[in-house]
């Protein structure tokens, strides 16, 4: 059976018959034993074959429940190679141009995954889409420019995920159950993994693999406030279809049962932590906006002030409204935490008030409404109150 009825050439080998995408040998008789001879089939394919020539699948477990997930990956359409020029204008004209290219394929990711993202060397790539379903997330991945046969391109995903719903434990021993690999794509063959897992500082490790792995040497890992540094284990594998990754998952013992009370509190604590990148998040808006309006009093660029203010205004409305979701996820865990994350809210709408009061008397000195020394004072008064209310927000976060 072949995949098109265009066939170019076959081997009349034992007069074969033909029919359709169909080329049938045989019966044969009376061969000797162990001879062979060359059988060659010439038809076309157009399907697009993608291999993965290199992945770096790095998982970092957060002391605060979080676990961090980015791959990065080397990707190759390993088709027949595109032949003569290639032109993007006909391309995107004529429809049935590039029958053979990639133009998008679709990853699937777990089913808690979020803060996905998705990028190459240069920045951002937009043209993702995600579709959140009941057990998985599907990511829509769209290179750059069509793959042809021959070509590659190169790019990461990562996402978060909450650490109670892949972390086991039985007192204070761990145990992490996650896929050596996820679905890249239909069919995927994967030439090169290397896997490596940042554990939490001062982690004692014991590593047993249910199949023969290259285990490269153990790294430390430094980030903000880490003294020893954080182990780093690296498994390297080279697996050529998907079902081995599948096999190892399920041979994996996992006999560290689920504390439930264990459970919750990780859960909170990934709530947490999450609350307290996005109020500093919140707080760091106003910083931007601080520079937007000395910009505009050093330039008298209205325009410089509004866009900042319209800027700060739609990423703190989302940003409020991601932390009210949150604080509702507390509250229905049942943990006192939820009280101290509207204490912030209630804060940080008295912030924000005094740096919208601020960039309006900026515009008033700006506009010759305002004398210099009285927007001096009142600046200093602005500054002195909106320092205590951060404090105050700080002390919150310290404690939660």
């Amino acid at each position: 059976m072949l995949s098109s009825r265009n066939v170019e050439s076959y081997t009349k080998l034992g007069n074969p018959s033909r029919s359709e995408d169909t080329i049938e040998y045989g019966p044969f008789k009376d061969i000797p034993a162990w001879s062979h001879d060359v059988l060659k089939v010439h038809y076309e394919n157009n399907s697009p074959f993608l291999t993965i020539t290199s992945m770096t699948r790095l998982i970092e477990v957060s002391h605060w429940g979080n676990i961090a997930v980015e791959e990065t990956v080397d990707l190759k359409h390993t088709g027949a190679y595109l032949k003569g020029p290639f032109s993007r204008y006909d391309y995107q004209r004529q429809p049935d141009s590039g029958i053979s290219s990639v133009k998008s394929f679709k990853t699937i990711l777990p089913a808690a995954a979020q803060d996905v993202y998705y990028r190459d060397e240069i920045g951002n790539i937009s043209t993702s889409h995600l579709l959140v379903l009941e057990d998985s997330v599907e990511m829509e991945i769209r290179p750059r420019f069509p793959l042809f046969g021959g070509w590659k391109t190169h790019y990461m995903v990562g996402y978060n995920l909450p650490s109670y719903e892949y972390l086991y434990n039985l007192g204070d021993q761990y145990a992490l159950k996650m896929r050596f690999i996820d679905h890249v794509f239909d069919e995927q063959v994967v030439d090169s993994l290397t896997v490596k897992i940042i554990l939490p500082e001062g982690a004692n490790i014991d590593v047993e693999n249910p199949y023969d792995l290259n285990r490269a040497a153990d790294e430390l890992h430094y980030t903000y406030l880490d003294t020893f540094g954080r182990p780093v284990i690296i498994a390297l594998g080279a697996f050529y279809i998907l079902f081995f990754t599948v096999i190892l998952y399920v041979r994996l013992d996992f006999s560290i049962t689920k504390d439930p009370a264990a459970e919750a509190r990780m859960k909170v604590a990934c709530i947490t932590e999450q609350i307290l990148t996005l109020v500093n998040k919140r707080l760091g808006l106003y910083r931007h906006f601080d520079e937007a309006v000395n910009k505009y009093k050093q330039s008298r660029d209205i325009s410089t002030l509004n866009s900042g203010k319209k800027g700060m205004e739609t990423e703190h409305k989302n940003l409020t409204n991601e932390i009210t979701s949150l604080q509702a996820k507390l509250k229905a865990e049942g943990s006192d935490l939820c009280d101290k994350v509207g204490e912030i809210q209630k804060l940080d709408s008295q912030v924000k008030e005094i740096v919208v009061k601020s960039s309006s008397e900026a515009e008033r000195l700006v506009a010759g409404k305002l004398k210099k020394d009285s927007y001096i004072e009142s600046e200093k008064q602005h500054g002195s109150r909106r320092q205590e209310l951060v404090n105050k927000i700080d002390n919150i976060l310290d404690a939660l």
